[in-house]
């Protein structure tokens, strides 16, 4: 498969390298400033599976002139639109797009973009991001990319997508239930955010903290009863492990929306935050604490439009 990998940051850098380093048909879409750092210091990966640099193939929106068989969406959601555009001239009768986006809004802004033939589900886990050099660290062992058709099954594209994806240097799997998936990933990753950002420390610090596992315990139910309003159903296994993996104590754990908050970066507040609340407004659910955080995250991105004003 030729396959377009939109964004060249830590996750598409990342899961893009790997399968550039297994001789996979990959090419970068990136911006002006990645690509002069593509072009004089290569993409380079620190990761406990393995360094790499390689000076993968790229081209910036206003070279984009063919179409592709797959199109990875790694950009974080608030640059959707913009990625949208960029991508349009890729995008051809029998494109895959497979957005690892994190939230649920983007399928339906895809769709509505390049329609429902075109779009499957998708999700990573992975921990990395890009140091003052322009490298891609990744920060533990996990590495996964899962897929799927939104109806769910097994088809044809998918199965082609497996066998490109299966001996990339990561873990990969089709799934027949994606939308669960993404909805589990939605539950660690907002449980995750509320707890650190609110807390303002790592996941141990928390749970070492007087009442803090409680109050990580009540943020993950909270979280878990609005999707299950949506037709989540409980898998007991993975909410024990959530519940295991974020009442740690010894967990040095933080969510990419903390960092991205104590660097004072943009942050997808809204798309996993947001959403979620507005989905139990309109379930009719309380839920406080995803309140308190979507108000502390607003806050914080009303104090970043005043400082760069």
């Amino acid at each position: 498969m030729r396959i377009l990998v939109v964004g060249a940051g830590a996750t598409g850098g990342y899961f893009g390298g790997r399968l550039a380093q297994a001789g996979r048909d990959v090419t970068f879409l990136v911006r002006p400033g990645r690509a002069k750092t593509l072009e004089q210091q290569g993409l380079q990966i620190l990761s406990p599976q393995g360094n790499l640099t390689l000076h993968p193939q790229w081209v910036t929106a206003d070279k984009l002139n063919q179409t592709y068989d797959l199109i990875l969406l790694t950009v974080k959601a608030f640059y959707l639109e913009q990625a949208m555009s960029d991508i349009a001239p890729a995008v051809g009768s029998d494109t895959v797009v497979m957005p690892i986006l994190n939230g649920f809004r983007h399928l339906e802004t895809l769709t509505a973009r390049f329609g429902a033939a075109a779009v499957i589900g998708g999700l990573c886990k992975i921990a990395s991001t890009l140091d003052e050099q322009g490298r891609v660290v990744h920060l533990n062992d996990l590495h996964l990319i899962a897929y799927g058709e939104l109806a769910g099954g097994r088809s044809d594209r998918i199965i082609q997508i497996e066998q490109t994806f299966q001996g990339a240097g990561f873990t990969t799997h089709a799934s027949d239930d994606i939308i669960s998936e993404m909805w589990e990933k939605w539950i660690l990753l907002a449980s995750l955010g509320t707890i650190t950002c609110l807390m303002r420390g790592t996941i141990g610090q928390t749970a070492r903290a007087d009442g803090g596992e409680a109050f990580a315990l009540a943020v993950i139910e909270e979280i878990t009863s609005i999707l299950e309003a949506q037709g989540y159903r409980r898998n007991q296994p993975f909410l024990n492990q959530t519940r295991g993996m974020l009442t740690d104590k010894n967990s040095t754990m933080t969510s990419s929306m903390y960092r991205d908050m104590i660097g004072g970066n943009p942050v997808e507040a809204d798309q996993i935050l947001g959403d979620l609340a507005r989905l139990a407004d309109k379930a009719g659910l309380s839920t406080p604490l995803l309140a308190a955080a979507r108000t502390h995250m607003s806050v914080y991105q009303q104090s970043r439009a005043a400082d760069d004003a």
